[in-house]
C-alpha cells in the first residue's frame, strides 16, 4: 500500500503579472504611451512599476489622481489599445516556470490566478505562452471582480474550488497580492520578479519571500 502525500495547501493562486509573466517593463513602457496619447504629465519608471498588480482603473486613478474621470477613461482606452495591438510584443514566462507549474499540477495541486489584468488580457497571455489549457481550475481577472487589494477574487475562486482559506496560499510581487491574501484570512508567499522589493512584501507579513515561483515546488516540499 502506498502512503498518501498530505499535501500542505490543495489550491495554490497565483498572480500573472511581475509572478507567472516577464510583463513589467511592458507596462510600465505601454503606461508611458497611453500617457503621451493622452497628453497628461509624464511618470518615472517607478511611478509607473509601483502601480502594477491593480486594476487599470485603480492604477489611472493612482497614477494621475488629478485628472478627470473622462481623461481617465482614455488611458485605459489608450492603455488597451496598446497592449493588445496586433503587433505588440510576446511577452514571456519566467524562466523555469511553466515547468514548476507542471510539476505542481502533477503533484496533485490546484492552480489559479488571481489578476489585476483584463479577461481578455488574459486570455490573450495565456494563448502566447502555450500553457495546457486544464493549468487552472479557476481565474479571476480586475473587470470582473473587485479589483486587489479587496479579497473578492480570492473568495470567488474559493467558493468555485468549494474550499476554505487555509487551504489556499497566494504568490504575487506586490504588496497589492499580499495585501489581498491579508485581508482574505489566507497564507501568502512574496517572489522577488516583480514591481515591489524585499523590504516592502515583507512589510505584509508573508510565510516567506522567495525569488521567484521556479522556487516554490521546494518550499513546498520543506512546509508539508
Amino acid at each position: 500500500m502506498t502512503d498518501t502525500v498530505k499535501l500542505p495547501y490543495q489550491l495554490l493562486i497565483f498572480d500573472w503579472d511581475g509572478t507567472l509573466m516577464d510583463s513589467t517593463a511592458r507596462i510600465a513602457q505601454t503606461l508611458a504611451q497611453a500617457l503621451a496619447d493622452v497628453k497628461l504629465p509624464k511618470r518615472t519608471v517607478q511611478e509607473r512599476r509601483d502601480v502594477i498588480g491593480l486594476g487599470l482603473d485603480e492604477a489611472m486613478m493612482q497614477l494621475c489622481p488629478r485628472a478627470t474621470e473622462e481623461q481617465r477613461k482614455q488611458l485605459v482606452e489608450r492603455y488597451r489599445h496598446h497592449w493588445l495591438h496586433p503587433d505588440a510584443p510576446v511577452t514571456l514566462l519566467f524562466e523555469g516556470i511553466a515547468e514548476a507549474l507542471v510539476t505542481l499540477q502533477q503533484q496533485g495541486y490546484w492552480l489559479a490566478i488571481a489578476t489585476g489584468k483584463s479577461r481578455s488580457g488574459l486570455d490573450r497571455s495565456l494563448t502566447e505562452c502555450g500553457l495546457p489549457k486544464d493549468l487552472f481550475v479557476a481565474t479571476r481577472c480586475a473587470d470582473e471582480s473587485r479589483t486587489k487589494p479587496n479579497p473578492q477574487m480570492l473568495e470567488e475562486i474559493l467558493e468555485e474550488t468549494g474550499l476554505k482559506p487555509k487551504d489556499a496560499i497566494m504568490l504575487g510581487d506586490s504588496i497589492y497580492d499580499l495585501q489581498m491574501a491579508k485581508y482574505g484570512e489566507m497564507h501568502s508567499l512574496g517572489v522577488l520578479t516583480g514591481v515591489h522589493d524585499e523590504e516592502r512584501l515583507w512589510q505584509q507579513e508573508p510565510l516567506a519571500v522567495l525569488d521567484s515561483v521556479a522556487d516554490f515546488p521546494d518550499w513546498l516540499l520543506r512546509a508539508g
